[in-house]
């Protein structure tokens, strides 16, 4: 057991001198600060291609063909393509390395929206499993008119009407106002295969607060975009990180950039993606986003959910995130 043991930690570190060189090969540029790993966003350029760098204010832009990045230094806040990301961890700055972005934000966010095709897990997907939020004795956000749990439900059903146009295979975790544990959903979307999952719902903040934003699970190791401490959980959650945050790009993009939103005059505020340890995010074993549609304490937003037409915009810009996504995967 001891020889085992000595050879498998020699093979360990052997494969990680590998993988490092290999790192090198293709030109990645690593620093380390505070623990944590970096890569220079000089070398990101040059590995993706980004033909164009220059400042807009505080801000850094890259440019390509089909792709704009912007950052900001000190800022967790990334825009590709005009789409708001929320980073794991701020955009750093070496005096000498210049812009430095996390490893894991290279890995959970940039490149499986630069590269969808080589996402690793890119599956045949022939089924939605909408998941409208709360229901029953749990109403959800609520003002003095609307209650968050029909809401949710009549979005999820003119998304199903979509879909199955489409030619989805379509499966409710509710069709009625009931109550379903988080645990009840999740037992539900697993005995399916060959699905995405999408869990509807509205907001709740101040009367100031508007705006649409769509979360993941938050990757192993990195803490929910709303906790301003990071944790390092071993929590794995459902290993979809690279499909879950393709599945948000397609969908927030289209509800924040699409052509729904600009043909309908919608253009709803951008929240952002981002990542969190929601319990019905944690267990699904299939790429999956929680979307936030709006605030029902914000006066404007509460009064476009009451209306046909945002809901039905809102469903059709996740229909065509959904489409959008099973294109760029390249998904059966």
């Amino acid at each position: 057991m001891a020889g085992f043991r000595h050879t498998f930690m020699v093979f360990c570190c052997v494969a990680l001198v590998l993988v490092a060189m290999g790192a090198r090969a293709l030109g990645w540029d690593f620093v380390e600060k505070n623990g944590i790993s970096y890569v220079t966003m000089s070398s990101l350029r040059s590995f993706y291609g980004f033909s164009l760098e220059k400042k807009e204010g505080s801000s850094r832009v890259y440019e390509m063909k089909k792709y704009r990045l912007k950052v900001r230094p000190a800022s967790q806040d990334m825009y590709m393509n005009g789409v708001k990301f929320v980073l794991s961890y701020p955009i750093a700055e070496d005096p000498v390395k210049g812009l430095l972005i996390s490893r894991i934000d290279v890995t959970k966010i940039v490149d499986p929206v630069l590269r969808p095709k080589y996402i690793r897990n890119g599956r045949m997907l022939d089924t939605v499993i909408i998941d409208p939020g709360h229901g029953g004795h749990d109403s959800g956000a609520r003002n003095r008119v609307s209650l968050e749990k029909d809401l949710n439900l009549q979005v999820a059903r003119l998304l199903r009407s979509k879909l199955l146009k489409a030619g989805y295979k379509v499966v409710m975790t509710r069709e009625t106002d009931r109550y379903l544990t988080l645990q009840e959903r999740v037992q539900i979307a697993n005995r399916y295969r060959n699905a995405v999952f999408v869990s509807i719902h509205f907001n709740d903040g101040s009367s100031s607060a508007n705006g649409i934003e769509t979360f993941t699970l938050a990757p192993a190791g990195t803490s929910s975009s709303m906790s301003r401490n990071v944790r390092r959980e071993a929590l794995a959650g459902n290993s979809q990180d690279s499909s879950n945050i393709a599945l948000a790009t397609a969908v927030q993009g289209n509800l924040i950039r699409g052509k729904k939103s600009v043909t309908k005059g919608m253009r709803p505020f951008d929240r952002g993606i981002k990542r969190a340890r929601y319990s019905v995010l944690c267990t699904i074993q299939h790429p999956a986003i929680l979307v936030e549609c709006g605030f029902l304490s914000n006066a404007r937003e509460a009064t476009l959910a009451r209306t046909e037409s945002y809901r039905d915009f809102l469903a059709e810009s996740i229909c065509s995130g959904i489409l959008q996504y099973k294109t760029a995967l390249g998904c059966r």
